[in-house]
Parts: C-alpha cells; sequence; structure tokens
C-alpha cells in the first residue's frame, strides 16, 4: 500500500484507499438507527412541520396534479401569492420532487422528505471530508452529529430550515474544488446548490451564504499564492454565480416585494434580541434534559419559561438545545485545549463556530449590535436559530479531531488537558445545579444529570477502549465512536413533545381523512355561478389553520408569520389561529356579524368553542349552530355575500380612512356601490345587470356579465397588483375596490371578463416603476 505526507506531516494511505461505500453504508446506517421512530411511522414529525409546511405540500402537489399553476394559494387569508412566500415549498428540489410523484402526500410522505434530505447532507459531509484528506472515522462522527444534532433534532419541525442545513455539506464540497482546482463543473454545481439553500429564504439561508462567502475569502487569503488562487476560480465562481443567481433572481425578488407589503417588512433591533440564545443554554450541550425541553410546556423550566422569568425573551422551549453528543463534545473540548482545533486546515471552521455562536447570543454580547447591520440580518426575529449552524460546525470540529487522534494515535492527551476536560465537565454539571437553585428545580435534575453522567461514563468508556486501537484496529475503533454517537443522538435527541407526536394527532390533514369537522363543512359549502362559500377554523388547535390548504376549503384565516399587511390589517389576521383567543378582530372587522365578514362570503365558522366566547360583541344565537361534533361548533353566517357582483355606482373613498375607523361611507351598499381609489364616476341611472362565474381557478377566473348600461364587475378575492385583466381579450385595469377586493369595470353588453394571476409581469413592472423613482404600487 502506498504511502505519501498528509497536511498534519504524518502517512496517510492513498485517497483511493479511502473506503467510501463502507463510511457512507455505516453512516446510513447509524441514521436510520437514530431516526427509526419517524422512518416507521410510529412517531410524526409535529408542529410547524404539520401545521404550516405540510399543508403548503400538499397544496402544491394538489395543483400539479389538477393541472393548476401553484402561485396564487385562494385557501388561507382569503388568498395570498403563494409564489413570493418563502415558506411555500414551492423551489424546494425535494418536496418539488414530492409533489410531482404523489399526488396526495400525507405525514408520512412529508417526514420521509425531510429525513432522505437530512441523510443526503451526511453523505455530502462524507465526501467533503475525503476531499479534505481527512480520516473516514471523523467523517463518519462528523456527519452523524451534523444529521441528527442540535436543531437538526430538536428543530425537525422547521423543514425549511432542515432543508437549507441539508444544503450546505454540497456546497462546500463543489465550494472546494472549485477554489482549490479551478473545476467550471464544480463551480456551477457550487452555484447551482448555493441557489436551492438560498431558495429556503430563511435565518440558516442567510448564516450558510454568509459561512459560504467568509469561505472562499478565507481559501484565497490562505493560499500560498493568493493572486494565483483568485484567478484560478474566477471563472469557475463566476459560472457558479451566473447560474445561481439565474435560479434565485425572480423567486428572491418576489418575496422582497412582499415584504414590503406585508405584515412584517423588518424586525427592529429589540424585537429580533428577543430570540436570542440565553447563555444558561449552553449547559445543554452537556446534559440535552436539564431544563426539561423534551416534556411538556408546564414542565420546561429554562430561560425563557414561567419559572425562568425576566430575561425579555421570545423564544421556544426547543429553539436552546444544543446537544450534539457526549463525544463530538469531548472531542471539540479536547482538540481545543491542545490546539489541534487551531490548525491550518481547520481554524476557519473554529473561527466560525465563535462568531456564529455569538451572533446566536444575540444581546447577550455587544458582537450582536454589528452583526445585525448585516444585509439581511434585520428580516429575522430569532437569532438562536443559529443553533442549526452552530451544531453543523460542532459536527465538523468533532469530526476533524477524530481525524487527528487517528492520524496521531502516538499522541495521547497531557494531564493538564485531562484536567482540563474534566473542568469543562464539571462546570457543566456544577452550573446545571447553580440554575436549579436560582429557579427552585433541584428536585427536577436527579433524572436529567443521572442519564447525562451515565452516557459520560458510557462515551467515556468507549472512548478510552478505543484508544489503543486507533492504530491496531482503526475500523474496529472508528465503528465503535460511531455508533456510540448513534445510539447517543437516538436517545437524547430522540422523540420528544417538541420533535415527535402520534400520526393520529394530524388525522384532520389527511386528505383521504375522514375527520367529521372537515366532513360537515364540505357537504355545506356551495360553490355556484355566483356564490363561493368561505369558511374560518378558529380556536380548533395548532395544527388546524393551515388544514384548509390540505382540503382545498377556502379560508379566510391561517397559520403564516408572513401576510399581506393590507389583509391583516382590514380582518385582524395574525400568525396563527389555534387558540380561541388568538382570534383578534379589527376595526373593520369587529366581528363575524360585521360588512366586512358578509363582503369575504365567510359563511361557514368552525369554532373550538362556542362562537360568543372568541367573539365577545356576537350575542348567543345570532348566528345559527348548524353542527356540534366534540369540541368543534360549526356556525352559519347567512348573510353572506355572493363572491361576485354586478354594480351600477362607484364612488371615490379614502381606503386609509376606511381601515383606521372601521367605518364605511353612510349608505354604502356593496350590491349596488363600489368604492374605488379614484374620483367618483357617475351611474346613478344606470340599469342593474347581471353576472356569473364561468371558470374559477387558482390563477385565472372567467366571469360573464350582462348589463344594459355597463358598470362594474367586483370579485370579493384579494386584490393584488400581480392580478391583470382582460374584456373580450381587450386588456383593463383591476382596481383595488372597497379597500380589499377587486373591480373591473365593464361597457354596455355582454361581455367575458378573464383575471389572471400574472407575477413576472407584475414584479418587472414593479421593478420597472422603482427605476422611473416612483413607488410601485402594492396594497
Amino acid at each position: 500500500m502506498r504511502l505519501r505526507a498528509d497536511r498534519l506531516g504524518t502517512t496517510w494511505t492513498e485517497r483511493d484507499e479511502w473506503p467510501l461505500g463502507a463510511t457512507i453504508l455505516a453512516f446510513v446506517a447509524g441514521f436510520a438507527l437514530m431516526t427509526w421512530p419517524w422512518l416507521t411511522g410510529r412517531v410524526s414529525i409535529p408542529w410547524d412541520a404539520k401545521a404550516h409546511f405540510l399543508p403548503q405540500v400538499q397544496f402544491l402537489a394538489h395543483s400539479i396534479w389538477r393541472g393548476e399553476a401553484p402561485w396564487w394559494n385562494p385557501f388561507v387569508f382569503s388568498g395570498q401569492p403563494q409564489v413570493a412566500d418563502p415558506q411555500s415549498m414551492l423551489f424546494s428540489p425535494p418536496f418539488v420532487l414530492l409533489a410531482l410523484v404523489n399526488p396526495s402526500p400525507g405525514a408520512w410522505e412529508g417526514d420521509l422528505t425531510v429525513l432522505s434530505a437530512m441523510c443526503l447532507g451526511g453523505v455530502g459531509l462524507i465526501l467533503w471530508f475525503r476531499d479534505r484528506e481527512w480520516h473516514w472515522a471523523g467523517a463518519l462522527v462528523a456527519a452523524l452529529a451534523f444529521t441528527f444534532g442540535a436543531a437538526m433534532a430538536w428543530r425537525i419541525q422547521h423543514w425549511g430550515q432542515v432543508l437549507s442545513l441539508a444544503y450546505l455539506p454540497w456546497v462546500l464540497l463543489m465550494l472546494d474544488r472549485a477554489l482549490e482546482r479551478g473545476s467550471a463543473l464544480a463551480g456551477l454545481g457550487a452555484g447551482v446548490i448555493a441557489a436551492f439553500l438560498v431558495l429556503g429564504r430563511d435565518q440558516v439561508a442567510l448564516l450558510c451564504v454568509y459561512l459560504l462567502v467568509a469561505r472562499a475569502i478565507w481559501q484565497w487569503a490562505a493560499a500560498a499564492h493568493p493572486a494565483s488562487a483568485v484567478r484560478r476560480s474566477f471563472l469557475p465562481l463566476l459560472l457558479g454565480a451566473v447560474a445561481g443567481v439565474a435560479i434565485i433572481a425572480l423567486p428572491v425578488l418576489m418575496t422582497v416585494l412582499l415584504a414590503a407589503e406585508s405584515n412584517r417588512p423588518s424586525i427592529d433591533f429589540a424585537g429580533a434580541g428577543a430570540g436570542s440564545l440565553h447563555p444558561a443554554l449552553l449547559v445543554t450541550l452537556l446534559i440535552p434534559q436539564v431544563f426539561g425541553a423534551a416534556g411538556d410546556m408546564a414542565d420546561f423550566w429554562g430561560p425563557p419559561s414561567m419559572a425562568w422569568v425576566g430575561t425579555g425573551l421570545f423564544t421556544a422551549q426547543n429553539v436552546g438545545q444544543l446537544y450534539i453528543g457526549i463525544v463530538p463534545l469531548l472531542l471539540v473540548v479536547g482538540g481545543t485545549l491542545t490546539g489541534r482545533l487551531w490548525r491550518r486546515d481547520i481554524r476557519f471552521f473554529a473561527a466560525a463556530f465563535v462568531v456564529v455562536l455569538l451572533y446566536g447570543l444575540g444581546w447577550y454580547t455587544p458582537a450582536f449590535r454589528l452583526l445585525y447591520e448585516l444585509p439581511g440580518v434585520s428580516l429575522y426575529r430569532r437569532p438562536a436559530d443559529a443553533v442549526f449552524v452552530i451544531g453543523a460546525l460542532g459536527a465538523i470540529l468533532a469530526g476533524y479531531s477524530v481525524h487527528a487522534w487517528f492520524q496521531e494515535p502516538w499522541l495521547r492527551p497531557s494531564f493538564a488537558v485531562i484536567i482540563g476536560v474534566c473542568g469543562v465537565v464539571a462546570a457543566g454539571f456544577a452550573a446545571a445545579l447553580v440554575f436549579g437553585l436560582q429557579i427552585d428545580r433541584l428536585h427536577r435534575l436527579p433524572s436529567p444529570l443521572g442519564q447525562a453522567a451515565l452516557w459520560l461514563i458510557a462515551s467515556g468508556g468507549v472512548m478510552a477502549w478505543t484508544a489503543p486501537r486507533v492504530a491496531l484496529a482503526p475500523r474496529s475503533a472508528a465503528l465503535a465512536l460511531g455508533l456510540i454517537t448513534a445510539l447517543d443522538l437516538g436517545v437524547n435527541n430522540g422523540p420528544s413533545s417538541s420533535s415527535a407526536l402520534p400520526p393520529s394527532t394530524y388525522e384532520a390533514l389527511e386528505p383521504s381523512g375522514r375527520n367529521e369537522t372537515i366532513r360537515q363543512l364540505k357537504e355545506r359549502i356551495v360553490a355556484d355561478e355566483r356564490r363561493r362559500d368561505r369558511i374560518e377554523l378558529a380556536g380548533l388547535g395548532f395544527h388546524w389553520p393551515n388544514a384548509s390548504m390540505s382540503h382545498s376549503l377556502e379560508n379566510t384565516l391561517g397559520y403564516n408569520p408572513v401576510r399581506l399587511g393590507l389583509y391583516s390589517r382590514a380582518t385582524g389576521a395574525e400568525d396563527h389561529v389555534g387558540l380561541p383567543d388568538q382570534r383578534k378582530f379589527s376595526p373593520l372587522f369587529p366581528s363575524y356579524r360585521s360588512l366586512l365578514a358578509d363582503m369575504l362570503g365567510l359563511r361557514w365558522i368552525a369554532a373550538g368553542a362556542p362562537i360568543e366566547q372568541i367573539d365577545k360583541r356576537l350575542s348567543p344565537g345570532v348566528l345559527p349552530l348548524v353542527a356540534q361534533s366534540g369540541s368543534t361548533w360549526i356556525y352559519e353566517n347567512p348573510t353572506a355575500l355572493p363572491r361576485v357582483l354586478f354594480v351600477t355606482k362607484a364612488r371615490a373613498a379614502v381606503f386609509e380612512d376606511i381601515l383606521a375607523t372601521g367605518r364605511w361611507p353612510a349608505g354604502f351598499d356593496p350590491q349596488t356601490t363600489v368604492l374605488l381609489t379614484l374620483p367618483a364616476v357617475g351611474g346613478d341611472q344606470r340599469r342593474p345587470g347581471s353576472v356569473r362565474l364561468i371558470d374559477y381557478r387558482q390563477t385565472r377566473i372567467e366571469i360573464d356579465a350582462e348589463s344594459p348600461d355597463g358598470g362594474w364587475i367586483v370579485l370579493n378575492d384579494v386584490w393584488h397588483p400581480w392580478w391583470r385583466a382582460e374584456v373580450d381579450r381587450s386588456p383593463v385595469p383591476v382596481e383595488q375596490a372597497n379597500v380589499l377586493f377587486r373591480a373591473v369595470a365593464v361597457p354596455p353588453g355582454r361581455h367575458r371578463v378573464v383575471m389572471s394571476f400574472r407575477p413576472l409581469v407584475g414584479v418587472m413592472e414593479a421593478l420597472a416603476e422603482r427605476a422611473r423613482g416612483s413607488p410601485a404600487s402594492h396594497p
């Protein structure tokens, strides 16, 4: 077997001897061991995975298999531009593939897609380790910790962020090949995969982009001849940049435009800081269950919680879970104390780990003030989401430490290093005891501390058994480290209230399910030539608001942190309405018994409590109760208006005043009059006309109108500047009408009106208007 010098100055077999297939096979087996409860369908990834992301994927699949474009979503918030929503999954390759092959994906199919992407991320990391000529044992441990450590396990319900991180190893692989070899193909691959990462448009994607840019700059600066390194990689990276920009340009532009007209165009410094990672949570690196994050919310006592008050933070109990396994943690601590993690070929990742950790800690360090000013950071509200990247970098550092250990088995840790590692462990346990004493939770500590101690002993024992075998039986030693890491992560980062619930919990989201509430609504909804009933799902549970997407029900509310700002102001719609008290009302929509509720065509309300408990202005019996099943009450609003109206009068109105006061102009009747932002147009002498819906699709609506004197078609669908209209194939404006809705003027006679959602045209026009210096119209 031929040998050559490696970067450490020791010996290393030729890369062809690197057991790639065996390493991947061992990793896949370990990954299956860690994720077996989800793979078998025994548990389901809960919370946002089902309440938010699964319905998005189902909407995509249903649209594709119905032959409809998924650009506009009529099933939540009375309609919104799905194509611009950063969490819509429309541009996520794994979920697009799922939608293409499965017309009606359920909960398990969604989970399997995410787990497959995570697994592929681990394979990418193994390939990158191989390119680095780092030992395959390190690749195995790193891949296991990367795919199921820290937020990848504890925040697995955030599918978009999980996928963003899963792309990172593949971009690193292609980027380093482009930088070091000048490979055009690698440069192209880096650009394309980085584009997929960017299309996640989440905070993890943003942090990964900064990491990759810093990596390229670091590699250039660290090269023996920086100028030559730049020249060698310039064209490959330019090719990748062009390809990447071509892929992301339109989706990102649409998201930017949506953000400008949304309910949250940016997050201020205090708002972002409220999502910081509390320093006390660093103890979860050693003791994952110390604060009870795996249990119910009422039992969680870490910061912030009902027990640990006064932090000013607003984060969930699983956000700050940093555990990547005992073996990886000990290796990172040991590698830091020995200086191995400051060697030239790993130094970048050690420095990056520190910077990302500082960012995650948010307002607890002065660095956040500077980091907050970086482009894009103000769009996100939770710096603690950096835990995803912290876990990934920790996995890489742990893998490198294994590499160094297997390459230098004769270098035993000094007594000082052993004392240092023991000191770090002791400090972690001591901190847990101090926190327990301060928060009066000492009685809760014996179990998590005992479990952590047992895993510490078991992991330390495996490492001690491994040490003499690293040189003599490296395969056995490597597999032992991989096995204990997989078992450790599978147990300590395994199913919990944050990451796993019974599949039956989400029966209402199964398109072929038999949920009684969904059945009752479907039986009652009418969609004819004028009427299209809207529903509202209020206070039914966390996973219910977006169930309307799963079943193609047109809902006035939904679950999404990003919504059209105008709609939120008009209706009071907030992020979520899983609990009865989360249904907020507005001046213009003060009650279910209001003109705006009628104009929206809101006819059926499925509530998780008697409706007068949700709407305090509503007296019992005002809206008839039509069905009750268990803890669900279904009411009818019999005064809901048709979806499409023909009116003969137009009046000018200041919509901002109507929104602010909640008062419609005196005498306004939406069945005879339309309010426009334009000067009032006559029509008092016009005779009535008729109108009917001919074809109603997500992005194309056909309407026939007939009148002796002309007038206006009013469609009670949400207005957006990307909608276009034609009357008998001649373009006409789609006017913003009655604050929220759409109107088209039609001349006397019989006419066919077609409304089409044209996002590309809308984006181009918005950019042209901005280039001319005039503000683009927006809701």
